[in-house]
């Protein structure tokens, strides 16, 4: 067993998990056109859709990384993660959009399959974090020393 502290790990931990979430945030604010092809066409203008979407995962991603009110962070992220995963992944298990026939018809199941399966994994660490309460190397801790 590695000799680490448990606010170190929980430092680790909060980090580790939230690179997929400010990574994609990112990505939805700085370079999101394959982005924009998963948008149903019924939410309204895609990139209006995207940058929302790179918000609220930027937003929530860095609450939990800084360890700053890491409850309405991960709350946040549970709410995006039960919407994408209802209106983007699920649909996309049954069927696929008429612009991605052909040859990749196996790339697209593979995908949604992955996806859905991750969101629902990183929606069960989003219930954990809701009522974890961050270490020393937090933000809250810092706050609350002061």
């Amino acid at each position: 067993m590695l000799p680490i502290h448990e606010d170190t790990s929980d430092l680790i931990f909060r980090v580790l998990f939230s690179t997929i979430f400010i990574g994609l945030g990112m990505e939805h604010l700085l370079s999101d056109a394959l982005l924009q092809t998963f948008i149903p066409d019924w939410l309204g203008p895609k990139r209006l859709v995207s940058i929302a979407s790179g918000v609220v995962l930027l937003a929530g991603g860095t609450s939990i990384a800084a360890g700053y009110k890491v409850d309405v962070g991960a709350t946040v992220l549970a709410v995006f993660l039960i919407a994408v995963t209802a209106i983007v992944h699920a649909p996309g298990l049954v069927g696929e959009p008429p612009a991605r026939a052909g040859d990749c018809t196996w790339l697209w199941t593979v995908y949604q399959r992955s996806n859905f399966v991750k969101n629902i994994c990183l929606f069960g660490v989003c219930i954990h974090l809701m009522t974890h309460r961050p270490g020393r190397h937090s933000l809250d801790a810092y706050l609350r020393r002061r």
